[in-house]
């Protein structure tokens, strides 16, 4: 009996030294050359301080612990602890760490949902991608080793640089380095802060395309667009339907908007608009540029301007619009060049702290209590007055006024008063033949209700006037006098008051001949006169 136990003793020895040879020899295997093989595809155990089978949990899963490294193709992945499944997936848990080599790309996060099969990845808690300069934070992401595509259903925030970017959706394509935003996303940086429903950002170039409803607000402006892009790195964007910019006191629209913040000029094409909100005006045209810096904006393609009025508007075109701003004495100086010479003496002389408008060439401008026409005019806003240059004309009613140059001041949106320099004409028509007219060397015509009703003539003051009874004209007078009152009434010359001795006859019609009848400088220009708006824009 003692030989028997002896010998079913040395076997059980024998049987647990076997064992534990086996075991020996395998383990160092387990632990670096470990591989699940499903479809050609592996995941392998590189490394682990511990390795347990745990049968509670099934799927053949094995719990890894300390320094854990796993592997699948050029994706690895690192843990505090692990259970590895038989079906070529695994849960990963502490500091984990997903880095792929070949990429500079490195997810972390405190959770690991890994199936080797798909190559799909789920991290939760304290989730972070780092791609270069990007780093993106959120509470849980999915990725793809493959595609190496990561989305986000929580809310993300992305820190590229200098930028701060949150939305509620997000994806990352790793392979094109570009990040796509949905839902609330916000875009801060130090100069602006971009609000959109949808926008596309690549992480090499900084550009942002953006989709649906966009607004991006800086201290000196504010843009909004439904389509278009932002290159945040050189501040250059584009930006296109129901588009436009907003600044201080103008806002611009166009089909397509242009602006370079860093030199702080924008450009709008096609169905322009600007509204100038300090001098209530809108002009209209095809091209429109605006330089913030110099508070200057140009328009030009069929350029309109429209100032609404008490009881009227005005309409005014010319071939280019300027608009400009506050304390700008150096453009002033740049654009009184373009000017005639008579007019470029009168702008040095302008307040240069004014805001001003500038019209050049052929311009025409039409309301129905007035309309205009000259080569180039200035607009100023501290004193309301409108300055005519280059044959110049005005009519009022039954009127036209010409001078060498004209000024009419409007206040209240309504005409106060107007001068006419150099060789200045009041002209009236009685007939096909014959006008009554009124020559000096200044004038200066008082409105009330927008209607001329008064004009005071200084220097060489000659007049022509027709005199009818019943309606009929029976007779001419014609009259010289340095200085003079008129005064008109239902739109007609009422009475002339004569200042100093006047030299006056009164002729009958037969006894003079109608050449006689013009005085020198004499001009009739009714075929320029803009009877609507759509006359402004020809020229005759």
């Amino acid at each position: 009996m003692n030989n028997i136990a002896n010998t079913n003793l040395f076997f059980l020895k024998f049987k647990f030294v076997f064992a534990m040879f086996c075991f020996l020899s395998i383990s160092p295997f387990l632990f670096s050359q470990n591989t699940v093989k499903v479809n050609g595809k592996k995941v392998e155990i590189v490394n682990a301080d511990v390795l347990k089978f745990d049968n509670t949990i099934g799927n053949g899963a094995r719990r890894l612990i300390g320094n854990v490294q796993f592997k699948q193709e050029n994706t690895l992945m690192f843990c505090d602890s692990a259970y590895f499944y038989s079906n070529n997936s695994l849960d990963a848990f502490g500091h984990v760490h997903i880095q792929q080599p070949d990429d500079t790309t490195n997810l972390y996060g405190d959770v690991l949902n890994y199936d080797g099969n798909t190559k799909k990845a789920i991290l939760t808690k304290n989730v972070v991608l780092d791609k270069g300069d990007m780093h993106l934070t959120t509470d849980v992401l999915n990725y793809n080793t493959s595609t190496r595509i990561a989305n986000y259903v929580t809310p993300g925030r992305i820190i590229s640089k200098e930028n701060i970017l949150t939305s509620e959706q997000g994806y990352f394509f790793g392979k094109t380095d570009d990040l796509t935003f949905k839902k609330n996303v916000v875009l801060t940086n130090p100069q602006f802060v971009i609000n959109c429903d949808t926008m596309r950002y690549n992480i090499v170039s900084k550009i942002t395309y953006f989709k649906g409803p966009t607004t991006i607000k800086s201290k000196e402006n504010l843009i909004y667009c439904e389509d278009g892009w932002y290159n945040t790195q050189k501040d250059l964007s584009r930006f296109t339907k129901n588009s436009y910019i907003l600044t201080h006191d103008q806002k611009m629209w166009g089909d397509s908007v242009f602006y370079d913040r860093k030199k702080g000029q924008g450009k709008a094409v096609h169905h322009v608009q600007i509204v100038d909100t300090i001098q209530h005006l809108t002009i209209t045209g095809d091209i429109a540029t605006h330089d913030e810096f110099r508070d200057l904006s140009i328009v030009t393609g069929k350029p309109e301007l429209m100032q609404i009025g008490e009881k009227d508007t005005l309409y005014l075109h010319a071939d280019t619009l300027k608009s400009l701003g506050n304390n700008q004495r150096k453009d002033a100086d740049t654009l009184h060049k373009k000017l005639p010479a008579v007019a470029s003496d009168s702008v040095k002389a302008i307040d240069t702290t004014a805001s001003k408008l500038f019209a050049y060439h052929h311009v025409k401008f039409f309301r129905k209590d007035l309309q205009g026409t000259c080569d180039s005019m200035v607009y100023t806003s501290t004193d309301s007055t409108m300055r005519l240059y280059t044959n110049p004309t005005l009519w009022s009613e039954s009127n036209q006024l010409t001078g060498d140059s004209v000024w009419l001041v409007v206040g209240g949106k309504s005409l106060n008063t107007m001068e006419l320099f150099g060789t200045a004409f009041i002209v009236s028509q009685e007939d096909s033949l014959r006008y009554n007219q009124i020559r000096g060397k200044y004038m200066k015509g008082f409105f009330k209700n927008n209607e001329l009703y008064r004009v005071n003539v200084e220097g060489n003051g000659q007049t022509i006037y027709y005199v009818k009874e019943d309606e009929k004209i029976k007779s001419v007078n014609r009259a010289d006098c340095s200085d003079l009152h008129i005064f008109l009434k239902n739109r007609q010359m009422d009475k002339i008051n004569f200042i100093t001795r006047p030299d006056a006859t009164l002729f009958p019609l037969n006894k003079v001949d109608i050449k006689d009848l013009k005085l020198k400088g004499f001009l009739w220009r009714a075929e320029r006169r803009p009877m609507n708006r759509a006359d402004i824009f020809i020229w005759r």
